[in-house]
Order: structure tokens, then sequence, then C-alpha cells
């Protein structure tokens, strides 16, 4: 469940060796310093004084030291990963590389401490860690939005949501990118002691109690480089051109000779993202570019996107933006120097990403614009439906 749902489901109880109080945060060599240090910062200090309730902190090695981390600094964790046996949370804040194994050893030790019912945190890149011990198969999960295709490619039966700050499936959740850590963290706190606890912590930390949105403003769209191999990139370059026509998934799991079930499956499995979804972002990227480049109406910025109105431009740029096309205008002129804001775009549809390798076919300068396009629903579990 993503961190807006309701409660998800109780955990499994926990072993009687375990307690809830004590966490156990999992390093490795190689981590980046700044989510290792996350979980210590906010389960390791004692903040009593302010209303924060206490907890206990292992910090334990998940592989044989000492562990180097960013810049060179070695660290000496002072437990192994035998201290985990003792945790009711247990929480990976990174793993050093998105395409290597993690240990053996430490693979099992988070096993077994989810089947005597911990609770499994993954930060940012920790998410490959829990993903390679089995325990996200078949559960809604994210991580950083660079590393969500790759997560999704590499571990088909996760399902991977690059678009949210956390999510929280029970007994398992994970975040985003760095600064998503500590909003996981509050969740947790929150959750184990309520809304006064999490707040006391927050303002402790200098930083918002529960942050709106996801990821989704931090996204850079650009596709996976080996989709240039893949027979999809054809269709997806296609998609990028006609952004302005009038088409759906429909047509382009067609232009793939695909029925549609089996074009979202290998569309997911390149992307990490289901082909409606992808879409949809694409349009209101386009829109964000005329937006920036040009002087046309929001109106006419929804046809030459492929919205069939400009209600459902309104509605889908603030639920990804978090803002209207009007104010995204205004607040990005009132950034620029004045005089280059306002300059006129000309051609029906601005340049975009295409796959490396894919051949660019010349756009129709006498084509009309389309103002109907109508999204569905995306099915596919753990992600959010487009309306």
């Amino acid at each position: 469940m993503s961190q807006d749902s309701a409660a998800p489901e109780a955990a499994r109880k926990l072993s009687g060796r375990r307690r809830r109080e004590v966490v156990a945060v999992l390093l490795f060599s190689g981590g980046p310093i700044f989510e290792s240090s996350i979980p210590l910062s906010v389960f390791g200090i004692d903040r009593q004084d302010a209303g924060v309730p206490r907890y206990r902190l292992l910090v334990c090695a998940g592989e044989d030291g000492p562990l180097r981390t960013t810049g060179g600094l070695e660290l000496t964790a002072p437990y192994g990963l035998e201290a985990i046996s003792r945790a009711g949370t247990v929480v990976v804040p990174a793993w050093r590389s998105i395409t290597s194994p993690p240990p053996p050893e430490a693979l099992e030790a988070l096993r077994r401490a989810h089947e005597e019912g911990a609770r499994i945190v993954g930060l940012c890149t920790g998410a490959f860690v829990l993903a390679a011990a089995g325990l996200l198969d078949g559960r809604p999960a994210t991580t950083h939005w660079m590393y969500a295709p790759t997560l999704a490619k590499r571990y088909p039966s996760v399902h991977v949501d690059p678009r949210e700050l956390f999510v929280d499936d029970g007994d398992v959740l994970t975040s985003a990118g760095t600064a998503a850590g500590i909003d996981l963290c509050l969740h947790i706190v929150r959750t184990d002691h309520g809304t006064e606890a999490a707040g006391a912590l927050a303002r402790r930390l200098v930083v918002p109690p529960r942050r709106s949105g996801g990821q989704e403003r931090y996204l850079d769209r650009s596709l996976p480089e080996e989709i240039g191999a893949d027979p999809l990139a054809e269709v997806v370059a296609w998609a990028l051109e006609h952004l302005h026509e009038q088409f759906d998934v429909e047509t382009l799991a067609a232009r793939a000779y695909m029925s549609r079930r089996t074009f979202d499956r290998r569309f997911r499995s390149l992307t990490g993202s289901a082909p409606l979804q992808w879409l949809i972002t694409q349009r209101v990227l386009q829109a964000q570019r005329l937006l920036e480049t040009s002087d046309y109406s929001v109106d006419e910025v929804a046809g030459r996107c492929g919205f069939r109105s400009p209600v459902a431009l309104r509605g889908h740029f603030r639920r990804q933006l978090g803002s209207s096309p009007a104010a995204y205008r205004a607040a990005y002129r009132a950034r620029r120097p004045q005089g280059e804001a306002g300059t006129a775009v000309l051609d029906p549809v601005v340049p975009v990403q295409v796959p490396a390798g894919v051949r660019r076919s010349p756009l129709d300068p006498g084509k009309p614009q389309s103002d109907a396009y109508a999204p569905g629903r995306a099915s596919l579990p753990g992600q959010r439906s487009a309306p």
C-alpha cells in the first residue's frame, strides 16, 4: 500500500525472542553515508525529553568489515548478523550496487527475521536487497525513481511504483531515495507511537512531519538505455513522435503485434511503468515543455499534447506536478530572466527523447491536431489508477 492508503493488515506475530523497540540497521561496504545515517539518527538518539519514545538501536555489519562508505570513510559496526535475531524492525538503508547480488548470509538473516514476524524496511536501493531475499515478491514497492525500471526488470514479480515516496505493505516497507528515507522512518514512528511522537521527532529533525505528493515532480522520464535494442523500441519511438495525435494503449499494442495483456507485461518489464501511466506522463511532459517555451493557451496546449480536453490536462498535470498548468507557467516565467520567456513555438510538437539506436520518422506538419485522448484505468497491482 502507498503512504496514502488505508492501514495494511496486521503483520504476523513477533517471535518471543524479538522486541518491538529494538531496531537493527544492516550496513554494507560501499553504501552511501547519507542514507546509512538516516535510521541511525531517527532510531539511535534518545529524544525522550522531546516526547519521542526511545528505540534500542543495533548497527549490524552485513558482511566482513571494515565497511567503506562515501568518501573512503571506514566504519566498524558493533554487531554482526547474529544481532538481527533480537530485532522487531530490520532496516536496510542502502545497497552499494543495483547490479551485484547481496551476500547470501545477509539475505538468509532477513528471510529468517521476516518469518519470525519482524518488520523489514528497505530505504532507497535497500529495496534491491529485500527483492533479492524474495521479500518483495507479489508486493507493491518503491525505490529511487532512477532505479525503479531496473528493479522492475530484474524482479518482475515485484509491483514497482516509482511515484511513491514510500510504500507500507504491513510487514515490508520501502522508500524512495535519500530524503524519502526520513519520510518512511517518521511514518514508522507515527505507526508505533502516534502522530504527536512523529511530529515531535520531525521538529527535532527540522523536516515536515508528513510530505504530500510523491516522486512525480522529481522524475526524469527518459527510458532505460537497453530499450533501444528491444522490439518495442520502434513502438515507443512512434508514440513519442505522435503524442499530439489521438491514440491509446490498444493502438500501441496493435503496432507491436501483441495482445493488450502481453504488451502491458512486456512494456512494464522494460520501463517499470504501466504503458497507460507512461503515456499520460509523456503527455504531461509535453505540456510542460509547451508551457515553458510557447505562448499557446492552456486549451491549445491540451490539444497539442493529445488530451481530449483542457480539464483532462489540468487533472493529470496537477496530480503529477502539484499545480495547475497556468500556475506552473507563471512560476516558471517568474524564475526566468526578464525577456527570456514567452518565445513562440511554431512546430506542433517539441522535440522528445527517443531511445538510442531508433530511427526517428519525420512529422507531417500538415497533420491535424487531435483533441481526443481518453485515458482508461491502469490495472496493474500496486499502481494507482489514472482517472
